[in-house]
């Protein structure tokens, strides 16, 4: 278990730096086009945000908005999955395969192979599932031009690439299931990236049960497509909502005997349904943000353009690992804020999810023979985080020097501060 979104190594700095490039030289734009670029960029992200309701199913299917999200969205995705994957525990091998569920353009393929250099001479079979046929073969477009040469010319070569791209025209059900049959062994590692959040997001924020049913179901279903030592893998948006279903999934998963590999340190409660924690007001929900300075410049322009600039990404995930021979505790799976734990032990793995900011300490000192009615104590001004760990949430407190060199989705091992509680969220305390 490791830090996650690692610096990047300068082998996918440098491909990232081209694909603008080869999506440009793959997908020609004529230059009459090119000006109405950036205002098709804001359609599309309104189709894809606040104005859900009015796009079709096949709304990549129409050539300016597939035009749009070839040159911005699906770039930004490839940065954001090449800043996680770099640093998740992926187990691939010669000939296993990859379940790639809402596949889009290929994302998940092309983002590997610009991050994860040591996959690219290794045979692997990836099983991409769309709805729409358009957006898949342009995604084989793109990846055959990527992986043509190391991407420095429009020749394609298919035989640079030792993998072996299957698309499959179909779509995940709300109801736990997919349209198509995929044929052949079961998959050493099912993903499904971004395509979530477009079946949750019709369900009533109130209507927890219904969207735990539906979480549930499509637990079942990646499991089942997936080996038994094999790992699923899901990324939605940073979202308030997207953080309440990984929650729920995560406790699907358990429920099929696997564990949760990344980010989580623990198998417990998760400490973060999607509820809220008085905090001046803001959700608090498990997600990561991490700096966009590696991103091409040419999509920070285009970002620019389009009124989206991008100083920072955010996403939430949960990787779910091989099937365990143990029996995982049923209190484990349920949903619901962690009881109350003894702040006394020892080191504690604890992952850091939030920003970093300034508090005025409010500490609740509780004695163990008088809690619930301990004095609240100030202190002069430090800084914070908020991390997870199998106690419970934590606040990690410190100079802000300290909190600053552990950015979201560090791994840190502290021990809490005994008797302590946070005033304003009730987390447990950890002194760096």
């Amino acid at each position: 278990m490791t830090d996650l979104f690692l610096p990047l190594k300068d082998e996918t700095r440098r491909l990232l730096k081209r694909l603008p490039g080869i999506i440009d030289r793959t997908f020609p734009l004529p230059v009459r086009f090119r000006a109405n670029l950036p205002r098709d960029v804001s359609e599309l992200s309104g189709l894809l945000t606040s104005s859900r309701e009015n796009r079709g199913a096949s709304y990549l299917g129409k050539p300016a908005l597939l035009s749009a999200y070839l040159r911005y969205f699906l770039p930004w995705n490839i940065y954001r999955l090449c800043r996680l994957l770099d640093g998740l525990p992926l187990d691939l091998k010669s000939s296993d395969v990859i379940n790639d569920i809402g596949t889009g353009p290929l994302t998940l393929a092309a983002s590997l192979w610009i991050c994860r250099p040591a996959l690219r001479n290794i045979p692997l079979e990836f099983r991409c599932v769309d709805r729409t046929a358009a957006v898949m073969e342009a995604g084989k477009k793109l990846f055959r031009a990527l992986t043509a040469n190391d991407g420095k010319s429009p020749n394609e070569n298919p035989q640079s690439c030792p993998w072996i791209i299957k698309t499959i025209r179909g779509e995940l059900k709300r109801g736990g299931t997919l349209s198509v049959e995929l044929k052949g062994k079961p998959a050493a590692l099912s993903a499904a990236v971004n395509i979530y959040n477009e079946l949750f997001w019709n369900f009533s924020p109130h209507d927890l049960e219904s969207l735990e049913h539906f979480a549930n179901n499509h637990a079942r279903l990646l499991s089942s497509l997936t080996e038994s030592t094999g790992s699923v893998l899901i990324v939605e948006p940073g979202i308030p909502r997207s953080g309440e279903f990984i929650s729920l999934i995560r406790s699907g998963f358990i429920r099929e005997s696997r564990v949760p590999l990344s980010p989580c340190t623990h198998c417990e409660i998760c400490p973060l349904p999607g509820g809220r924690i008085s905090d001046g007001g803001k959700e608090k929900w498990c997600h990561f943000a991490f700096d966009t300075e590696n991103a091409p410049e040419e999509l920070h322009k285009l970002s620019a353009a389009a009124g989206l600039p991008k100083e920072r990404a955010v996403l939430s995930f949960i990787l779910a690992g091989p099937v365990s021979k143990e029996n995982q505790s049923s209190q484990a799976a349920k949903i619901g804020p962690p009881p109350f734990r003894s702040a006394k032990s020892g080191p504690l793995k604890i992952r850091i999810i939030s920003d970093s900011f300034p508090i005025q300490d409010s500490i609740k000192k509780t004695s163990q023979k008088e809690k619930g009615t301990g004095k609240i104590l100030h202190a002069p001004l430090s800084w914070g985080r908020y991390g997870c760990s199998k106690k419970g949430l934590v606040l990690v407190k410190g100079s802000r020097e300290k909190i600053d060199a552990s950015p979201s989705g560090s791994l840190e091992e502290l021990a809490l501060m005994d008797g302590e509680t946070d005033g304003k969220s009730g987390a447990l305390v950890a002194k760096k």
